[in-house]
């Protein structure tokens, strides 16, 4: 390899690596973890690199995280191709691709401000099943008002 053509970013000890995700999207998936959370967890941001099953992806490292399952849920609504990679100790120790859940719970709001889990005197939570994985289509469990996924992107704050 030579080294002044390639970019180098290192190994990380413990932590979570996001792959697969599709390009220009890694800014919108450090969006909706809310990372940074602290001065501890070192990040590194790959973006529009080579992928030789995608063309072009992005990668975010997080040192000393380890994603919830809601976290993974929600990086499977903006980014369905990506990868979580768990680290121990320089080794990778678990990979799995994300899956959109058939099921989602208390990620995001229906967008009908009459739904019941919209209203603050209920304690509903926001349930949706999925309908579509492309073009992404969730059904409302309670109003079954059909939520897209330029809602869930204006719902992130990402609104694209």
């Amino acid at each position: 390899m030579d080294v002044d053509r390639e970019l180098l970013v290192r190994k990380i000890k413990d932590g979570t690596v996001i792959d697969h995700i599709p390009a220009g999207s890694a800014l919108n998936v450090i969006k909706i973890l809310g990372l940074p959370r602290g001065s501890r967890n070192r990040m590194a941001i790959i973006m529009y690199t080579s992928s030789s099953k995608m063309g072009l992806k992005d990668i975010v490292k997080v040192e000393g995280l380890e994603l919830t399952s809601k976290e993974v849920n929600m990086i499977a609504l903006i980014a369905p191709t990506a990868t979580i990679n768990i680290v121990r100790d320089y080794v990778l120790v678990k990979k799995e691709r994300v899956k959109i859940p058939e099921l989602i719970e208390g990620i995001i709001k229906c967008s009908n401000p009459n739904c019941i889990s919209n209203q603050d005197r209920e304690t509903a939570v926001p349930k949706f099943r999925l309908v579509s994985e492309e073009p992404l289509i969730l059904r409302c469990e309670y109003c079954e008002r059909y939520t897209y996924k330029k809602d869930i992107l204006r719902q992130f704050g990402i609104g694209r």
